[in-house]
């Protein structure tokens, strides 16, 4: 009985959520990998979509990263600016970029944005983000956030999901 108490948790947390939002996104300033710094306020006037992950040692997090990498251009076409997160040192996560050929730069958390945008814990460790996306129009309004513990999400689907959640 236990076993299968615990099996039923473990199903019901995993579960895939997705949702429409209209709250403002939550400012940052953060390092990336690219020593450089990103602040989301600048980037208004374009869509962004916030990409959180366990980042290093999550295969298919760097995985997912690569498959968004392939469809750049579809994801330029919308005009939307992909911005990679995880709660990593840059040695750290830079080694699995280059071991799994991904090149756009990471932003470097120290758990504030994760924090703010509700991620934490959301997927395999407690004090990690989970498997999240955060759609943000170009006014700064967040439209849609889609939490994935399979830690997977197809790039057709979440380019589907901005065409469809982004005014036109």
């Amino acid at each position: 009985m236990a076993v299968v108490a615990v099996i039923a948790g473990m199903l019901l947390t995993s579960q895939t959520t997705s949702a429409t939002t209209s709250n403002t996104a939550p400012d940052f300033t953060m390092p990336t990998t690219s020593d450089t710094t990103v602040t989301l306020s600048k980037l208004r006037g374009k869509p962004v979509l916030l990409y959180f992950s366990e980042g290093a040692g999550c295969g298919a997090c760097l995985m997912q990263m690569s498959e968004i990498e392939k469809k750049k251009a579809d994801f330029d076409a919308l005009g939307v600016t992909v911005l990679p997160i995880v709660m990593n040192s840059k040695a750290d996560i830079t080694a699995d970029m280059a071991r799994y050929g991904v090149t756009t730069p990471f932003l470097l958390d120290d758990g504030t944005a994760s924090k703010a945008y509700g991620t934490l814990g959301k997927g395999m460790h407690a004090e990690l983000p989970g498997h999240s996306f955060v759609l943000i129009d170009a006014a700064g309004v967040q439209r849609w956030y889609g939490e994935y513990p399979s830690m997977w999400l197809e790039p057709a689907t979440i380019l589907n999901e901005i065409k469809t959640r982004l005014p036109q």
